[in-house]
């Protein structure tokens, strides 16, 4: 009986029977047979696989591929070949793309064309009888070998027009390419790096440009890199286990010096892609046999610079070193070994740019000697860099840092620092000199062959020289600042103290002449004759007329006796809208005051003529000619690149801010307070009136003139210095330099704004002065007499020149108390013979009961306020933009029109002086329409309709009390209870008040108010 075979613990296929001796143990049997390990998977991760790919060497790449057809696809991925290919910095990414997206459109241009010549047959058959691409068929095993045989004839022709197209060089034996599709794609033997020959290399010139004959395609990078491998990779081994220096089968197989250094280059490239074990002791060596070389190099290159053959070892060593690296040792030597190193004290001593003889004396005459010499052996040295090196190396950018630090900042530094030892100002005279000169400099040295463009290499050479200033700028940024500051409050200070002496000096001259005991005499003596003075010699006040007081009086007296003969021009170059009024000079002895009150009103006189002296346009203009001096020397350092050149911005805004502050906090501001305060305190009662003018006022908008004119030269300063300059962007809201100007803008428009207010009260305090001091009573009430010589005299009315005497009040007023008006004609014969009688009298003792013959012109109150308002307002004109111009006018006109009803309510008002109401009333009409503002016109339009109640004859009361009560009549302006108000000034109100109330009320009873 047979035994049955003990059964296997593998799943896999019964293995034949064989001696135990040749069974070949499995030791995951015992896990495979409890199903703890399933035989079909992988024991290591794909990821875990192709990390371990990267660290195995080329030769062992090709073996491992050969396990299996999957290792096979991971060793010949093409992106592992293209890595290695950017590690060595050989692979063009555009490049690879450009080449792929045109075979993909040539490919797809093939097939269009193939479909579109295709002519369609039988049964899906084409004209050759053959199937057509786009027909569907059974499979048949002919046209399928065809297609695969066609597919690898195309395959093999576009791979040699590839390799004939990329590189034409014949590859060593040690590479053999073969079809794509073979089990062996690309087959390396392991290099006998031990064997005493060096190994078999075809084409030494093609090794040479081995790099620049790499195309960068997808698909192929396995094949460029082959190439690469085998005509490095045996010259990279034998290197690497070379004893000395003449081993390496390199220096045997390359004897010219550029050859070594060219494939010593490349040699350091491929060892980039060495990632296998023991690459770093590969490096090494690689890294020491190039070191020796670059030293027997240098060497040589030193001897040919000792012994100046320029054209020979020189420049054959400099391309030796510039193929091995890149030529900066050669460089460094170069620049290391010049004699303007060594002898920089042949060029000038810094200390000479300081002139003995003459304390804080500083010229820049000996730099500029120093440089001119410096540029000159430059210049030199820029010819000898063209003969030994090639253009495409760059060797006068490093000569001249070296020149900048050890030539032109030892030279340099010793001046800034004896200038800042002795003065700030001689610092910065110093500081500004030197830079300028260097900058000169900079444009003067000659632009080598390899140096790029023209204006690349002045911008280079330029940030080569601002590097000796950069230990300096902050020190100079902050002296600059410093040293503004205090000169323009210097200015400010002294100007303030000059006109604080002249004023104190005017002051002590005028109050010089006074004497106390004597004004005391003569005021008990004036007071005596006063009282003493008989009751009919003192002149009568006419009605509506008040007098001021016995000291107003006298001051007007005492500054109508001082006469300033000397008028001295405002200061020189400040410009004024043409008035009479100028600051006076200091009064001389003949001219000194010998009471107090002419002292005191001569003082004022002077102070109101001396507000345009509150600041000056010629301390603003100094102030922005040492602005202007500082940002031209410290903008130089604005145009240094990085933060150097933002520091010197912000320091250039920083000057422009000093400037607005000193210019407006410290003088303008200071003065617009003082003219402000001398507006308040002008009273038109206590000073002299010789012109239209009001002085203070007209001082006033001459400093807002000033002003006007200072603000322009800021913004011109501004747009000019700074914007033109680009030191400061004037779009930023948020920039420093530009809320300042706006703060300083707004200050003048606040000083200005109230100015002009309180302009506007003097202006009007000087109208109601007018109007109580000039109209006469008889002007709008020509019944009422006045005694010659009086302030209401006919002299000063109208202008007859009739000297007239009262009238007698019982007749002037007898018929108003007997009824008179309408009721009179029913009085008795007596009391008409009565009346008549007294008429006779009148017409023939009252020379101005003849009849009278109206005259139509303004009174001269009138022409002089409008001419005084009108001159007012015309001095504005361009000094303020339209809107400040229409607001200021406005309110002139609105408060003229105040003034007026004021002065209206204050006069009695007869039908014959209703004539020349209503004449200045239209004179004043006329006023406010050259004004152009239509809001003040129907104010003065309702104006001129209130003052055609006074002509209304006393017999037409009914219609006298129907315009009263017209609301409309008006236009709104005027309340009935105001036209009332205008109606009790006429001069007959008490005969038709009963008739006019009766009409409007109904009622003979008073109006209660």
């Amino acid at each position: 009986m047979k035994s049955r075979p003990t059964p296997s613990l593998s799943r896999g296929p019964q293995r034949a029977s064989m001696p135990p001796q040749h069974i070949r143990r499995d030791i995951m049997g015992p896990l495979h047979a409890t199903a703890m390990i399933h035989p079909g998977k992988p024991v290591l991760p794909l990821e875990l696989i192709q990390k371990l790919l990267d660290y195995l060497p080329v030769s062992d790449l090709m073996n491992f591929a050969k396990c299996s057809r999957r290792l096979k696809e991971m060793v010949y991925d093409d992106t592992r070949w293209i890595e290695k290919l950017k590690e060595m910095g050989i692979w063009n990414e555009e490049e690879a793309r450009q080449r792929y997206e045109e075979a993909m459109t040539a490919r797809k241009a093939e097939i269009d064309k193939k479909r579109a010549t295709s002519a369609p047959g039988p049964h899906g058959l084409g004209s050759d009888g053959r199937p057509r691409p786009d027909s569907m068929m059974i499979f048949d095993a002919g046209e399928e070998e065809r297609r695969q045989k066609a597919a690898r004839q195309e395959e093999e022709r576009r791979r040699l027009e590839f390799e004939k197209r990329g590189n034409t060089m014949a590859l060593p034996p040690d590479i053999t390419i073969q079809a794509a599709g073979s089990p062996n794609l690309i087959s390396m033997a392991t290099p006998a790096l031990a064997q005493p020959s060096p190994p078999p290399i075809q084409g030494p010139g093609s090794i040479l440009a081995v790099f620049d004959n790499i195309v960068s395609a997808r698909g192929y990078a396995r094949y460029e890199f082959g190439k690469i491998y085998g005509m490095l990779g045996p010259l990279y081994f034998n290197l690497a286990k070379a004893r000395t220096h003449t081993d390496p089968i390199l220096f045997r197989q390359f004897r010219e010096p550029e050859e070594q250094a060219i494939m010593l280059a490349q040699l350091k490239i491929f060892a980039r892609a060495d990632t296998s074990q023991g690459w770093r002791d590969r490096l090494d060596r690689l890294e020491s046999m190039t070191s020796i070389f670059e030293n027997a190099a240098l060497r040589e290159f030193e001897g040919g610079y000792e012994a100046q053959d320029i054209d020979g070892r020189m420049k054959r060593y400099a391309q030796v070193l510039i193929h091995l690296n890149g030529g900066q040792a050669a460089i460094q030597l170069f620049v290391q070994k010049h004699p303007v190193m060594f002898e920089r004290e042949r060029l000038g001593n810094p200390m000479d740019c300081f002139d003995t003889g003459t304390l804080g004396e500083f010229t820049t005459q000996p730099a500029l000697e120093f440089f001119t010499r410096l540029s000159t052996i430059i210049n030199e040295q820029a010819n000898v860099i063209d003969r030994v090196f090639p253009e495409t190396v760059n060797v006068m950018i490093p000569f001249l840092e070296r020149v900048s630090e050890d030539v032109i900042g030892e030279y340099v530094t010793p001046i800034l620092d004896e200038a800042h030892e002795r003065d700030s100002e001689l610092y910065l005279q110093a500081v500004g000199g030197l830079f300028q000169q260097l900058r000169q400099f900079s444009n003067s040295v000659a632009r080598p062959k390899e140096s790029g463009t023209e204006e690349q290499f002045r911008k280079n050479v330029w940030k080569i020289m601002d590097r000796v200033f950069e230990p300096h700028v902050d020190l100079y940024l902050q002296e600059e600042l410093d040293h503004f500051k205090k000169k323009a409050t210097g200015e400010v200070d002294e100007w303030n103290e000059k006109v604080t002496e002249e004023d104190a000096a005017t002051v002590s001259l005028l109050m010089s002449g006074i004497n106390r005991e004597a004004d005391k005499r003569d005021f008990l003596s004036t007071f005596k004759k006063v009282i003493l003075m008989p009751v009919q010699a003192i002149p009568l006040t006419p009605f509506g007329i008040k007098t001021g007081s016995s000291t107003n009086r006298s001051l007007e007296v005492a500054a109508a006796n001082l006469t300033v003969q000397d008028q001295a021009p405002s200061r020189s170059g400040t410009p004024g809208p043409g008035s009479d009024i100028s600051r006076a000079s200091t009064p001389t002895t003949s001219t000194v005051p010998t009471t107090e009150l002419a002292a005191k009103a001569a003082i004022m006189n002077s102070r109101l003529e001396g507000i345009r002296t509150l600041f000056s346009i010629e301390i603003a203009l100094k102030l922005v000619h040492l602005a202007k001096a500082s940002l031209e020397r410290a903008g130089q350092f604005a145009r240094i690149e990085g933060q150097t050149g933002e520091e010197a911005k912000e320091q250039c805004e920083a000057i422009f801010i000093t400037l607005l502050q000193v210019l407006g906090s410290s003088h303008i501001k200071a003065g617009f307070d003082k003219a402000l305060a001398h507006l308040a305190a002008y009273n038109p009662r206590e000073v002299s009136h010789t012109t239209l003018a009001v002085a203070p006022l007209v001082t006033f908008l001459e400093l807002v003139n000033v002003g006007d004119l200072i603000q322009q030269m800021v913004d011109v300063f501004y747009e000019q210095e700074l914007v033109a300059m680009k030191l400061t962007d004037k779009n930023d809201f948020l920039n420093p330099a530009v809320k300042e100007k706006k703060r300083f803008e707004k200050m003048l428009d606040e000083m200005v704004a109230a100015g002009l207010d309180r302009g506007i009260d003097v202006l009007m305090n000087e109208v109601d002065w007018l109007f109580a001091t000039t109209q006469q009573a008889t002007d709008f009430n020509p019944g009422v007499m006045t005694i010659p010589g009086t302030i209401g005299s006919a002299a000063g009315g109208s202008g007859s020149g009739e000297v007239t005497k009262p009238r007698p009040f019982s007749m002037s007023f007898a018929g108003v108390f007997k009824g008179g008006g309408a009721a009179s004609s029913s009085s008795s014969p007596p009391a008409i013979a009565e009346k008549a009688e007294h008429d006779k009298i009148n017409r023939m003792s009252m020379p101005f009961a003849a009849p009278r013959d109206f005259d139509t012109a303004p009174t001269k109150t009138a022409v002089r306020i409008v001419e005084t308002v009108a001159s007012h307002t015309a001095l504005l004109n361009g000094l303020a933009d339209k809107n400040v111009l229409d607001v200021f006018n406005h309110e002139v006109g609105l408060r003229l029109f105040t003034s007026l009803c004021k002065h209206i309510k204050r006069q009695r008002i007869s039908i014959d002086g209703a004539v020349k109401l209503i004449t200045d009333i239209n004179h004043y009409h006329s006023f406010i329409t050259t004004l152009k503002l239509k809001h003040l016109q129907p104010s003065f339009n309702a104006l001129r309709e209130l003052s055609q109640i006074y002509l209304i004859d006393p017999s037409h009361a009914k219609q006298m009390a129907a315009i009263i009560a017209d609301t409309s009549r008006f236009g709104g302006i005027f309340r009935v209870e105001e036209v009332y108000e205008y109606a009790e000034r006429r001069e007959d109100w008490f005969r038709v008040k009963k008739e006019v109330e009766r009409a409007m009320y109904g009622f003979g009873l008073c109006v209660v108010m």
